[in-house]
């Protein structure tokens, strides 16, 4: 591996949480495009980002936004957004191992919105045996594809809070470990899913060559990933919480069909995906100075107009591959 460099550089606002030592070394290696391999790109952004400001939360999911963020380049070759350097598998996964959890009701919106998508992919399934779910969190999406009539399904996640939060009803279909494909064997599942994870993992491609390896044949995979080319992302610009320290790559709709069919897929269908979250939430990601986004949020749960469901087209994009 290449000789690493130390991580820093930039200023950042205060991370949420308290002071936390964190399990990531902060080694940085160089990349090119994880996608196409190609060295050809331009730096978008510098890093901005500070070690010390990690907390339990940094590689956590649905956080409240630090505004810190790797080293950004852009691939002149598949338009994807991707870090240069970057930290190393093993620091990711010890990371995301010791990552805090709160989420939990952001979390069953998410897999509502999801599951409003599986009424088209299983019109075409040949049948809905086996069904795997990477980085499944605490697992509420399992319980979309129990109710949707899919047999031996499982999850994978790497965090150790979100499985202990997880419904007693599906935490036994939680395996807690990182996606490692050895631990499935070829064409072992019918459907396999992948929501806001393609974004934190160290090689995009492998794991989606490995997800065509355990998908049946006339199978499919499901992801969602953020849409870096959305009308918000661009009107935001750095202030959108997809730029993330925990995100090694940033997707469009051109580069995430292009990683699926370099993966061997098929028949790829990207679609927006309007979300759906409590007004608690989305208040949460307001590029916004703190103090006055915590006047905000402690208004909106005083008020109960936190609770308050709305849906919003806010840039994530569904694309579904067939094997």
């Amino acid at each position: 591996m290449t000789a690493p460099t130390r991580a820093g550089g930039g200023s950042a606002e205060p991370s949420n949480g308290t002071a936390w030592q964190s399990p990531l070394a902060m080694e940085l290696y160089p990349r090119v495009c994880p996608i196409c391999g190609s060295p050809d790109a331009r730096e978008v952004a510098p890093a901005n980002f500070d070690p010390n400001h990690f907390d339990s939360f940094a590689f956590s999911s649905r956080k409240r936004p630090e505004y810190m963020h790797l080293r950004l380049c852009e691939c002149a070759a598949c338009d994807m957004l991707y870090s240069s350097p970057a930290p190393a598998r093993e620091a990711l996964e010890r990371a995301y191992h010791a990552a805090a959890f709160d989420a939990s009701t952001e979390s069953r919106y998410a897999a509502q919105t999801y599951g409003s998508f599986l009424p088209r992919i299983v019109q075409r399934l040949p049948s809905r045996d086996g069904a795997l779910d990477i980085g499944t969190g605490d697992g509420a999406f399992l319980a979309e594809l129990v109710k949707a009539g899919f047999e031996g399904v499982t999850g994978v996640e790497p965090s150790s809070a979100p499985i202990e939060a997880a419904d007693p009803a599906v935490r036994d279909l939680i395996r807690h470990s990182p996606f490692r494909p050895e631990d499935f064997v070829a064409e072992q599942f019918r459907l396999v899913t992948c929501f806001q994870t393609m974004e934190h993992v160290f090689d995009p491609l492998q794991l989606c060559r490995d997800a065509h390896r355990i998908t049946k044949p006339g199978g499919a995979f499901f992801i969602v990933c953020h849409n870096r080319r959305a009308v918000l992302a661009r009107i935001l610009g750095r202030r959108s919480p997809i730029y993330d320290v925990e995100h090694l790559q940033l997707f469009s709709p051109r580069s995430v069909r292009v990683l699926l069919e370099r993966a061997g897929f098929r028949d790829v269908e990207v679609r927006p995906v309007i979300n759906r979250y409590p007004s608690h939430y989305w208040a949460k990601l307001l590029p916004v100075p703190g103090r006055l986004k915590d006047r905000l949020l402690g208004a909106l749960d005083r008020s109960g107009l936190g609770a308050l469901t709305l849906a919003a087209p806010v840039g994530n994009l569904a694309a579904i591959a067939w094997r």
